[in-house]
């Protein structure tokens, strides 16, 4: 019986240690998810260390989902902050409920048309499973379209928030003020 306890203990302090390790991304001599380099919509390569020094809200979207409207939000909140040093950082995925069939120059002109949005949009990707991207690795896995991950300028996770926080909510302004003044 001991034994057992003794096994569920490691095993719980494993999985713990698991977790927190995935947080700490972004630690001294680390880029953290800064490190990867990704295609735009319009099939350009970029690298995230391109955004290090700014606060950056990475959101994973849809174009057909019910939260799809999140978008006029999040343009609003990049042109009122990135003279702050905010940028957005949109990530294309179908991972649930198909709902972003489009093609990477389709997802492009429907966000543009429709939402006006100009903060950079990368190529479609996994966000989920096994074959998720190893960002969404590192940032969380999320549960649907429109999480927001909110990294400082270091590129380290401060914080996230689920579909249903819309951009202007004053939870994440609050936080993503207190990120930015934290330079």
């Amino acid at each position: 019986m001991r034994l057992l306890a003794w096994l569920a203990l490691l095993t719980a302090a494993g999985l713990a240690s698991c977790g927190s390790e995935d947080r700490q991304l972004g630690a001294a001599g680390d880029e953290g998810v800064l490190r990867f380099a990704m295609e735009r919509l319009n099939g350009k390569p970029d690298r995230l260390s391109n955004y290090r020094g700014k606060a950056v809200l990475v959101v994973n979207t849809a174009s057909e989902c019910g939260f799809t409207p999140q978008f006029k939000a999040l343009e609003r909140l990049w042109r009122e902050r990135r003279d702050e040093g905010l940028v957005v950082l949109g990530f294309p995925a179908n991972d649930f409920a198909g709902q972003e069939p489009r093609s990477n120059s389709e997802i492009a002109k429907f966000c543009r048309a429709n939402f006006g949005v100009s903060f950079p949009m990368f190529a479609k990707l996994r966000v989920t499973g096994d074959g998720a991207h190893p960002l969404f690795k590192a940032l969380g896995q999320p549960d649907w379209n429109f999480n927001k991950y909110l990294l400082d300028r270091r590129g380290r996770l401060v914080e996230h928030w689920g579909a249903t926080t819309e951009p202007d909510d004053p939870e994440l302004t609050a936080r993503l003020a207190e990120t930015l003044r934290a330079g």
